[in-house]
């Protein structure tokens, strides 16, 4: 059995603004964020796995400390295109951005990704890793991700009957995830466990 902590980076000075802080962008944590981190309490690991954004691995950084950090460049955060780095209120009145809201987020963003091609590359990068774990024996193992991607993730690879937006984490927040190989080599599925909050781990969330 495999043990998979897939957490969202903590907070940025973009995220706090709410921008779309995508793949792009490559800010740092801010110093609230940094703080926000002081309040979660994770397991320890044998692997950490991240994607390759400031954010990210500095986030794996602060939580895991000493162990060596693995990047997946395909669990990159989503490219927003023309939204990068921008807000609703810097962004109303842009006709494109009406037309995705319109959407329910389901056209791609203009001149960046669409969530189809973004969830594609996330579960490529996820089962990657994920299976190196399996063949090598691997027991507890973290993911330092982004928000987008996890969502891609556990929307296509999740024993669950939840869609893409229900999978939304705030900043350092994640989720356990346990994966059994034989249900693995069968359906492709994993099962989440719970959920991790300042409150503590949540299995009822």
């Amino acid at each position: 059995m495999l043990k998979i902590l897939l957490i969202r980076h903590s907070m940025t000075a973009g995220n706090k603004l709410g921008r779309y802080i995508g793949s792009r962008t490559d800010e740092p944590l801010s110093r609230e964020g940094i703080c926000l981190l002081e309040k979660f309490s994770y397991p320890p690991v044998k692997r950490v796995f991240v994607s390759p954004m400031l954010r990210c691995t500095q986030t794996a950084e602060i939580l895991f400390p000493g162990i060596e950090k693995e990047t997946e460049e395909r669990l990159k955060e989503c490219d927003f295109g023309i939204f990068e780095n921008k807000n609703y209120k810097e962004l109303s009145g842009e006709p494109r951005y009406q037309a995705w809201i319109d959407s329910n987020g389901t056209l791609p963003f203009p001149e960046g990704e669409s969530r189809e091609e973004f969830r594609r590359r996330c579960v490529w990068g996820f089962v990657r890793c994920l299976e190196q774990c399996l063949e090598d024996g691997t027991s507890t193992a973290a993911f330092v991700v982004h928000g987008g991607t996890i969502m891609s993730i556990l929307s296509i690879l999740a024993d669950s009957d939840r869609s893409y937006f229900d999978w939304q984490v705030k900043n350092a927040q994640g989720y356990e995830i346990l994966v059994d190989e034989e249900k693995w080599k069968e359906s492709q599925k994993i099962e989440v466990t719970g959920k991790y909050t300042q409150e503590g781990f949540d299995k009822t969330w």
